[in-house]
């Protein structure tokens, strides 16, 4: 599940909001009332929700939606006559008078939609520099010359060498040219 941070500018409504949340499962991580409370608790955090309204103590919502980390979404509880045309990417707003069941069908969604991302960025093949390139080219070349493999088959040896060993093909790629180097 999210960590989600409450922010409201008046304690009570933001009091409000979490014990909503923490009944219905969510953890929330933290209740603020300014925007500089809810980004020090953020960058506590890998990802998560931020909970809060329009204005609070020190900023509005669209300047804490600026300064949010990376993996970071947002939640705008507000009268719709607050919300702009252009509201900023990862902010989703609320209309009050706030439905519980709408919050939470809501929070619920953008939790399961940063669940999705992260598993998307896991699955992403990871990128190499430079020297890690050289080296994994180096002991297909090796591979190459000395048992007339094509590179297709020179990179598929070393990938399932990789998975054979359980280590990561770099390491793998190591191995090899230290065995054929002997």
């Amino acid at each position: 599940m999210a960590n989600v941070i409450v922010a409201f500018s008046r304690p009570e409504d933001a009091k409000n909001i979490k014990n909503i949340l923490v009944r219905s499962g969510f953890q929330v991580f933290a209740v603020c009332t300014s925007g500089a409370q809810a980004l020090s608790q953020a960058e506590d955090l890998n990802s998560g929700i931020i909970v809060c309204g329009y204005r609070l103590a020190d900023m509005l919502f669209a300047e804490l939606a600026d300064c949010m980390p990376p993996d970071f979404d947002m939640l705008m509880v507000s009268s719709p006559g607050k919300w702009t045309a252009r509201m900023p990417e990862k902010v989703v707003c609320l209309p009050m008078p706030l439905k519980v069941h709408d919050l939470l069908a809501t929070l619920d969604m953008m939790a399961q939609a940063q669940t999705r991302r992260r598993k998307k960025q896991r699955l992403q093949p990871k990128k190499r520099n430079e020297e890690e390139r050289q080296l994994i080219n180096q002991a297909k070349a090796l591979l190459m010359e000395r048992n007339s493999m094509t590179e297709e088959e020179a990179h598929r040896y070393i990938q399932k060498c990789s998975m054979d060993s359980g280590t990561n093909l770099i390491e793998t790629a190591q191995m090899v040219i230290s065995l054929i180097n002997i």
